[in-house]
């Protein structure tokens, strides 16, 4: 006899990221596995959300009492309505020898999140683990969002579920008020100069933003950004590519940041700066920029 190793080969290695979707609304992707060996492969495929031991292993300490850097959950934010945010096609089947097997991938997405995120495996005879692949996603309920700087959140949800008058109510409130009293949430950008005696780079960061692809919105200058307190960040020696512009439907654009220490600085009292970051689509949003800008020895 001949004894032959399973291989497979994969279109996708670590991270499948779906992007950011409207709420309710549904995107798909899809990946391929190919089959290098000489004999036909049964497959099943599995989600981690989906995993019978799921409710046993939750019986940990909540993410958010552990480090960041402890943190190994791997499925996020799962739908109010039960259902699954990501789903695959097929769910098993045969690979035969030389050929590839497409599966679909789909985000749905019932609310808004940005830490939608499950664990797809591709499983050979039922218990071989042939690929892990990362699901990741994020839902907004405004055709817009900002990424970017250090997370000052965290990736677990309130398990209070505001009720649908509450919600009403606060849906007629944006659509009446184009701008809201506070800002959305704040996002810090961390600005490290290395100094190492001798003349150095700037030190770098930049802010993303995006306007969703949905039907929603029309096609053109679907979202426009600005980035206020431009005076303040310039007496702090802090620099701005394009702070402001417009985004068409499913645009991103970097907004570039960078930092070089003046002369007169003191290195006990780095510099903090708060700026604005405006973004207009169907409603007005604001996000608080808090930029820390400080020297470090090489």
């Amino acid at each position: 006899g001949h004894g032959v190793v399973p291989g497979t080969v994969c279109s996708v290695e670590g991270v499948l990221d779906m992007g950011y979707v409207m709420a309710r609304e549904q995107v798909t992707s899809t990946l391929q596995v190919q089959n290098t060996s000489s004999l036909t492969l049964p497959f099943c495929t599995q989600l981690d959300s989906l995993s019978p031991t799921r409710d046993r292993d939750r019986q940990n300490i909540p993410a958010f009492l552990s480090p960041s850097v402890q943190r190994t959950e791997i499925v996020g934010t799962q739908n109010y309505s039960g259902l699954s945010v990501f789903s695959v096609f097929p769910t098993e089947g045969e690979i035969e020898a030389g050929k590839s097997q497409e599966f679909v991938v789909t985000f749905s997405p019932d609310h808004e999140s940005l830490y939608y995120s499950d664990r797809l495996r591709v499983l050979l005879f039922g218990k071989q683990t042939a690929h892990e692949i990362l699901l990741k996603g994020a839902a907004r309920e405004h055709p817009m969002f900002v990424e970017g700087g250090v997370p000052l959140d965290v990736p677990v949800e309130s398990l209070a579920v505001t009720s649908s008058l509450a919600s009403h109510e606060a849906l007629r409130a944006d659509c009446l008020c184009l701008e809201p009293q506070e800002p959305v949430r704040s996002l810090l950008l961390l600005l490290e100069y290395v100094d190492g005696g001798g003349p150095a780079e700037p030190a770098r960061a930049e802010l993303r933003v995006g306007a969703v692809d949905t039907p929603l919105l029309p096609a053109t200058k679907a979202v426009q950004f600005s980035l206020d307190s431009l005076p303040e960040l310039e007496r702090a020696g802090i620099a701005l590519e394009e702070p402001r512009g417009a985004l068409d439907r499913g645009q991103e654009r970097s907004v570039r940041v960078s930092w070089a220490p003046p002369a007169e600085l003191q290195v006990s009292d780095p510099p903090l700066v708060t700026a604005l970051l405006t973004l207009t689509g169907d409603i007005t949003e604001r996000y608080r920029v808090l930029l820390m800008a400080r020297v470090v020895s090489a």
